[in-house]
């Protein structure tokens, strides 16, 4: 019987990525091995990419060459089944790989953005992964009814909604999670490391190790971060105060609001911007409350932004 390689052979190995920080990629190199999709465990190695380029992401499936203990190189990217990335005129980010399902955390304070919402919905739809949002600190009663007022357009289109209190425990969330390759992704402040603790208690402890090894203790979420639960995943990640898409066209973006699909196609001129032309059937949506204004005006920012991003990229 041929013994398998160790982590130092020198071999190439498969691996799949669950720390992403700068040039610095902490690699899983046992989960690749799991026929069965079992979640990622022991051995690690910390590894850069060969050459100058850092193109990858939390999730990603990758294979590497261990070049000493503890250490190695990213040789190669296996073909992945999604991308979350956010992207303005001049710079790409991106988030996770190989994700079922983003996790989109609210709260019931600080005031959150339902704009950020449409967002990671889009970049989401845009790759066919599911979204579920999650509002926090619902234990929060007199925040409630406001916050619920703002998801109510999200919970119109079946986007599902789960409401707990991170701090009281995550109980709730666990039945969503299991089994599926989720991502945590927010505004900073609405509790996704406090969710993580919850569900993970060495999560802590996780984050703390890989601060201390880059001389940054003072970080918390500064960087993805992928555990393995209930027969899945689960990747922390920083919080956003942006999230550019553009890298979408704008027929991909409406492509993204679900609510849109029944009517593209059908206004009466092919190139319709859907502002102010005759016969356009978006609008005519709105005034028969097929489609949510707000969600409308979400989607016109983000198109406005694109635009912009295409012009500067083109210099003019």
């Amino acid at each position: 019987m041929t013994a398998s390689p160790s982590p130092d052979s020198g071999a190439s190995l498969n691996g799949v990525i669950t720390a992403a920080f700068g040039r610095h990629y902490e690699v899983d190199i046992a989960a690749h091995h799991a026929a069965s999709g079992a979640a990622p465990g022991q051995p690690r190695l910390k590894c850069y990419p060969r050459g100058k380029k850092s193109v990858f992401a939390c999730g990603d499936e990758v294979e590497v060459s261990p070049t000493g203990s503890g250490q190695g190189v990213i040789n190669r990217l296996h073909p992945r089944r999604n991308l979350l990335w956010r992207s303005d005129a001049f710079r790409e980010k991106l988030i996770a790989a190989n994700l079922t399902q983003v996790v989109v955390v609210v709260a019931t304070e600080p005031g959150f953005s339902d704009l950020l919402i449409s967002r990671c919905i889009a970049a989401a739809e845009s790759q066919q992964i599911s979204t579920l949002i999650v509002l926090n600190k619902a234990d929060l009663r007199d925040q409630l009814p406001a916050a619920r007022r703002i998801l109510a357009p999200f919970e119109k289109l079946d986007y599902r909604i789960v409401e707990l209190s991170a701090r009281e425990g995550a109980g709730a969330l666990r039945p969503f999670l299991a089994g599926e390759r989720s991502i945590l992704v927010g505004q900073s402040g609405m509790g996704k490391s406090t969710l993580t603790n919850a569900l993970i208690p060495e999560a802590q402890a996780a984050t703390r190790e890989i601060s201390e090894a880059l001389n940054s203790g003072k970080h918390t979420t500064t960087f993805a971060r992928l555990y393995a639960l209930d027969g899945g995943w689960l990747i922390d990640s920083p919080g956003l105060q942006a999230f550019g898409l553009a890298h979408l066209t704008a027929d991909e973006l409406a492509a993204s609001f679900v609510e849109f699909a029944p009517h593209l196609g059908k206004c009466r001129f092919r190139d319709c911007l859907h502002e102010s032309e005759p016969g356009c059937a978006l609008r005519a949506a709105i005034a028969a409350d097929a489609i949510d204004a707000r969600r409308f005006e979400h989607f016109r920012v983000i198109r406005e932004e694109i635009t912009h991003a295409k012009r500067q990229t083109q210099g003019w």
